[in-house]
């Protein structure tokens, strides 16, 4: 019996899988690493530039992905691992500027780790609407895998066709993830929707204003999806672990699409706030100057203290509330695979809200 007990430990030490999250302090990199914390046979590394505080479970590592001897020297010995899940992101002024950042990080974390994991099986890749043509204006709609590629430059489509060309012939597979606005908590993110809404309607609520919806007039009534930081995370997992995944796309989303004409009043509500006629109006001009009473509203409300960089992303609101036409893509593919999860997007707005009072990031 305790010969056979050794086997069994033996066999689920080889079977364990080692992580490698790129992004880890990130809207999708955190949740992700959360998630894996719920599966056993994981263990983790973080990547961030930040790095972050180390676990029994996950090690985070603070690394300059820009820097090749940088990149070298830190990852240079991660041996064990199995699994990237690549979520970094370096934002810059114009779209071609972000292809040499971008890749650069991706070809940095592949090199040098495949040079020095031979168990290396599977590497993810998170992507977005942006391979359909999403941000440079109204695009066929519902998007498919399938469809044709778009004008470079685009830094999601180089970044999948380096991991195609380095697959070739080698053993792990890769995955593309292609999620909608992404949902969830995370703090000092640039891309986090659910926090500028709330912390627009906080800072409305203090001075007395109704909750406008501050974006262009068609964006109102335009279709849009989101995708909820915890079923993005379930659904790379999948893609990553199942065979009949491998070197393929998908779209992820919650499965429902909203207009923000219905779904802004019961945000609204949530916070019990009036809803006014909408007023375009750029976020990242008119709540410059809010940062002194975002201060007085941590005193008076005894919030935690963090700054309002962190809480604030209004230029990827401004951005989001300026798509006066339809954003949404197929996600019937994943279906087909076998990925049968879904969030309502109603509920997923309040549950993160509801979760930001818990840990009294708003009042």
């Amino acid at each position: 019996m305790i010969q056979q007990d050794k086997k069994d430990l033996a066999s689920a030490l080889e079977r364990r899988k080692v992580a490698l999250v790129v992004g880890a302090q990130g809207v999708i990199g955190r949740n992700l690493i959360n998630y894996l914390l719920t599966l056993p046979d994981w263990d983790i590394i973080g990547l961030a530039r930040r790095g972050g505080e180390t676990t029994e479970r996950v090690q985070y590592i603070a690394v300059d992905l820009l820097d090749r001897d940088d990149s070298q020297e830190k990852l240079g010995e991660l041996t064990q691992v199995t699994h990237i899940f690549y979520a970094a992101y370096q934002d810059r002024p114009t779209w071609a500027e972000l292809v040499p950042p971008n890749l650069t990080m991706l070809m940095n974390v592949v090199e040098v780790v495949e040079a020095v994991a031979p168990g290396l099986q599977h590497i993810s890749l998170m992507q977005g609407y942006k391979v359909y043509g999403a941000h440079l204006g109204p695009f066929k709609t519902p998007a498919r895998e399938t469809d044709a590629p778009h004008m470079p430059p685009e830094f999601n489509v180089d970044q999948q066709n380096f991991l195609e060309q380095r697959q070739r012939g080698k053993s792990w597979t890769w995955s593309a993830i292609r999620p909608s606005v992404v949902a969830g908590f995370a703090l000092g993110n640039p891309m986090n929707l659910a926090m500028v809404i709330a912390i627009y309607a906080s800072i409305s609520k203090e001075l007395g204003l109704p909750l406008r919806f501050p974006g262009k007039p068609g964006a109102y009534h335009s279709l849009l999806e989101m995708t909820d930081a915890t079923l993005l995370a379930h659904a790379t997992v999948w893609a990553a672990t199942n065979e009949t995944c491998a070197n393929q796309a998908f779209n992820i989303n919650n499965g429902d699409l909203f207009r923000w004409s219905e779904m802004w009043p019961k945000i609204a509500r949530f916070f019990d706030l009036e809803v006014a006629p909408p007023l375009p109006m750029s976020l990242n001009i008119v709540m410059v100057d809010k940062e002194p009473l975002w201060h007085e509203m941590i005193e008076k409300y005894r919030l935690e203290r963090h700054s309002y960089q962190e809480v604030s992303s209004w230029n990827f609101g401004d951005v989001v509330f300026s798509w006066d036409y339809d954003m949404f893509a197929d996600g019937s593919k994943a279906r087909r695979f076998g990925f049968h999860e879904f969030v309502d997007t109603e509920a997923m707005f309040m549950n993160i809200f509801e979760d930001l009072r818990r840990r009294r990031v708003i009042p």
